[in-house]
């Protein structure tokens, strides 16, 4: 029988197909054998097989089961087994569709200017992109993380289209470039107006970072947002053939400014007072200055007062951005000691990003454990202007410094153990919602400021673009 004659164009068994149980978000892998190679979903019970000739796992099980229609996760080929031809039918696009989006440049073009709800299988409707993830164990540090990049369009609509990054060459073994992947497929999982099911699980995604990362980074084991955030920007600017210096990739050109850092060496505490005066005429005590790039700014928090009496035990100190935000001054002056050490440093930024990322140190780690300061950051959620903190040459060819909220991470409980939840902006909309694993809800945007904040994403405004946020 030539491969002619086994085409059919229609399949008696395509009633069997039960939507509901297909999730194509967990490891391609053949639930028997474990094998990746010519793995098969099941369309009637979801599992996934290997192979699909006599003997083959997905033969046996469509035998046994009478479970006929088969879906190559690969090559996104449907097959009807036993018989073993190939089903071509234009009602299955739904399904190819759930396992690899993909978008028009229209429809890019178009995501933050809709607010339409889509309806998911089940019946219950989101808004694409504003999507709960599962938490497979102990991993909603990292999902915080990757919804608020799935929020930042620019690098959001770079990930939707594959063709931007699928030539990048790799040297021969990277596994790095999995990431990238990994991110792309999460992104339009995520945004998918067509999805059978109102949530996404990272699963492949957070494989990936276990191993990339070399499991500096867990799914089982809670870690730092800040942490994750740091490694995962600078390895997916690598992986996507970024330098140190030279080459620009879409991360840098989103998330990269720059800042001129002085340094100033301070002579021994325990020193005579004369011969410290004497020290500072020396070389070595002399400020420096150099320019450095940075990915996120990390903003200092006073110390928590420690000791409180009955009354205060209410009272959770607070504090204004525009307070901690004067590290970047160019005039403020901040301690550093290293060991043997001490150094002067004042900080002052001479290039602000379209997105601009603050990281709020809560945690400081001693010799015996992680505290954690509760101090509530006072911040406007719109039009927060940073001219003052860029060099006076700089500001005059700066000319947008004026940024708003677009997403919010809060680390709620204590150090080592507690969760995280994201507040997003939706473009389109112009609502905030709040995100906390599979869970999401509406949220008033005064309630934003009245969290724990730990990390910030702010965009820019330019050429006069007009604030769209309900606040």
């Amino acid at each position: 029988m030539d491969s002619e004659d086994r085409r059919s164009r229609h399949c008696p068994y395509l009633d069997t197909i039960n939507r509901s149980v297909l999730d194509f978000d967990f490891e391609k892998l053949c639930s028997i054998s474990l094998s990746h190679i010519n793995a098969y979903a099941c369309l009637v019970c979801g599992k996934y097989f290997q192979g699909r000739g006599l003997k083959s796992h997905a033969y046996i099980h469509s035998v046994q089961f009478s479970h006929h229609v088969f879906l190559n996760l690969h090559t996104l080929k449907f097959y009807c087994l036993p018989d073993n031809y190939e089903i071509i039918d234009s009602s299955l696009e739904d399904i190819t569709y759930v396992l690899k989006p993909t978008f028009t440049k229209q429809q890019i073009a178009n995501l933050d200017k809709q607010a339409k709800l889509s309806r998911a299988y089940d019946g219950t409707t989101y808004l694409p992109g504003i999507v709960g993830l599962n938490n497979i164990k102990a991993n909603d540090y990292a999902n915080a993380v990757l919804q608020a990049l799935s929020n930042v369009p620019p690098l959001r609509n770079y990930f939707l289209e594959e063709d931007n990054y699928k030539n990048i060459k790799r040297p021969p073994g990277d596994i790095m470039f999995l990431l990238v992947q990994r991110f792309g497929e999460l992104m339009r999982k995520l945004w998918n107006p067509r999805n059978f099911k109102a949530h996404v699980s990272p699963h492949e995604m957070l494989q990936a970072v276990v191993l990339c990362s070399k499991k500096t980074f867990q799914i089982t084991k809670q870690g730092d947002g800040v942490d994750f955030l740091s490694w995962f920007l600078n390895a997916l600017h690598s992986a996507l053939g970024g330098t140190k210096k030279r080459k620009k990739t879409i991360v840098t050109d989103v998330f990269q400014g720059s800042m001129r850092i002085f340094t100033k060496k301070l002579p021994h505490p325990d020193l005579p007072a004369e011969e410290k005066e004497q020290l500072l005429h020396n070389d070595e005590y002399q400020e420096t200055m150099v320019e450095s790039t940075f990915m996120y700014l990390t903003l200092d928090l006073p110390t928590a007062p420690l000791y409180k009496d009955e009354k205060e035990q209410l009272i959770i100190p607070q504090v204004p951005l525009f307070n901690i935000l004067a590290k970047f001054n160019g005039i403020t002056e901040k301690e550093y000691k290293t060991y043997k050490e001490n150094f002067l440093k004042r900080f002052q930024l001479t290039k602000l990003p379209p997105y601009l990322i603050f990281c709020i140190k809560r945690f400081t780690k001693n010799n015996f454990f992680v505290e954690k300061n509760p101090t509530i950051v006072n911040f406007p959620i719109t039009n927060v202007d940073l001219r003052e903190y860029l060099s006076e040459e700089v500001q005059a060819v700066h000319k947008n410094t004026t940024y708003d909220l677009i997403a919010n991470i809060v680390h709620d409980g204590k150090p080592s153990e507690g969760s995280y939840r994201i507040h997003v902006l939706h473009h389109g909309t112009g609502k905030w919602y709040e995100l906390q694993d599979l869970q999401v809800t509406d949220i008033l945007p005064q309630m934003i400021t009245l969290s724990e904040a730990y990390i910030q994403i702010w965009k820019r405004r330019d050429n006069d673009e007009t604030n769209q946020q309900g606040a």
